[in-house]
């Protein structure tokens, strides 16, 4: 259920907060300390810094719980959600996780020695190597994805479903302009998913 802000003075914060929005401070204390310094950017990203870092600190502690670690999810997300028969080459699993090759051996390595996936060469083709989602593996991922998106999902219900939509179209824009003007299309894995 979205959580509903009544304005207060012109402010957005929840009624009855009356403490004082730190990144306003912030861009006031540079503006006032060196005029004509451009701050518009902090009330943007020192709050997706913020929401990173607890929302990151919130998946790990959900995944803990789960008896998993982030690096296995990411694994376990991508094979699960290629569709049967959740088999990737170790190449693709590399491109879909963002992650290099080495921390793909890792992570397939480690899952492998848990029962999770089990390791193939490719048919035909010399240096293939197939990685297959196991029973196990499989259990495992369904169990832990439903409380990780749940988890997530009550964590943004204090935005409308049309504020969510916004928020979520507003931050691909960003995001995808900044990759270009960065000449970086990676994703860092924050919280990996």
């Amino acid at each position: 259920m979205a959580r509903q802000f009544e304005a207060e003075d012109g402010d957005d914060r929840p009624r009855g907060d009356t403490s004082p929005y730190p990144v306003e401070e912030i861009a006031a204390a540079w503006e006032r300390e060196r005029p004509g310094t451009p701050v518009s950017s902090i009330g943007i990203v020192t709050p997706i810094w913020q929401l990173a870092k607890l929302l990151g600190d919130d998946r790990r502690r959900v995944l803990t719980r789960a008896g998993m670690d982030p690096a296995t999810l990411d694994l376990l997300s991508v094979l699960r959600r290629s569709g049967e028969p959740y088999t990737l080459t170790t190449r693709e699993l590399g491109r879909r996780s963002m992650v290099t090759a080495g921390a793909v051996s890792q992570r397939v390595a480690r899952a492998e020695r848990e029962g999770l996936v089990t390791r193939r060469p490719g048919e035909g083709r010399p240096r293939t190597v197939l990685i297959e989602l196991t029973p196990a593996g499989h259990e495992l991922i369904e169990a832990t994805v439903d409380q990780v998106l749940h988890r997530e999902a009550e964590l943004i219900d204090g935005l409308t479903p049309e504020q969510q939509e916004q928020l979520a179209g507003l931050l691909r824009i960003l995001l995808q302009d900044t990759q270009r003007k960065l000449g970086d299309d990676r994703i860092g894995q924050v919280g990996e998913a």
